[in-house]
């Protein structure tokens, strides 16, 4: 696949309260000249933990854009001090050069979320919402050997905290109540590496 569509101009048409929103301008191998939307915003982490009982954690909460609520795994965007760790609590393989800052921000999201903080995180993948739109990667973790923090949630976060069974979960998923991208992910890896 030698000859590709270029990136030739990126011009920024929009600054909102988190994202900023950017045309870009691309030039195809034909010479034809096509606008793209790309949409920036942080990076972020999100981690399915699971409590000394063996059951799964979730936060219940209203979301504008479903005007709605919605039942999802603890999870945010990164922070200035999200870039350093005392110690090295991943389970899987080599990870990235910027992973740290992504354990940081979901043991910190975690805790604020759920007052649980996870003292191993297992690596599953990052998603991106839309490939063909937004910049955001969010790296996805499953959380265990959960010790008790303190929740310190954002002024604008209003939440109830949901303890599920591996099957109340998949159930959640096939009857509609959980429809969030990541924790559809982090459920459906959870069950693979449990064999449930």
């Amino acid at each position: 696949m030698s000859e590709r569509i270029k990136k030739i101009g990126r011009e920024l048409k929009y600054t909102g309260h988190r994202v900023k929103v950017y045309e870009d301008t691309m030039l195809t191998p034909e010479g034809e000249i096509l606008y793209y939307d790309y949409v920036e915003n942080r990076n972020g982490a999100a981690v399915l933990l699971e409590d000394e009982e063996g059951k799964l954690v979730f936060v219940k909460q209203y979301r504008q854009v479903l005007d709605g609520e919605s039942v999802e795994i603890p999870g945010g965007c990164m922070e200035k001090g999200d870039v350093t760790l005392s110690e090295d609590i991943l389970t899987k393989g080599e990870a990235p050069p910027d992973m740290e800052a992504f354990i940081s921000c979901a043991r910190r999201e975690a805790e604020e979320e759920t007052g649980l903080i996870p003292g191993k995180l297992h690596f599953i993948n990052y998603i991106v919402a839309s490939v063909g739109l937004f910049s955001e990667r969010t790296a996805v973790f499953i959380g265990t050997e959960c010790t008790r923090g303190k929740t310190n949630r954002d002024s604008d976060e209003y939440m109830d905290i949901i303890r599920l069974t591996i099957d109340e979960a998949v159930d959640y998923i096939a009857s509609g109540k959980i429809h969030d991208g990541k924790t559809i992910l982090a459920i459906y890896a959870y069950k693979l590496l449990k064999k449930c």
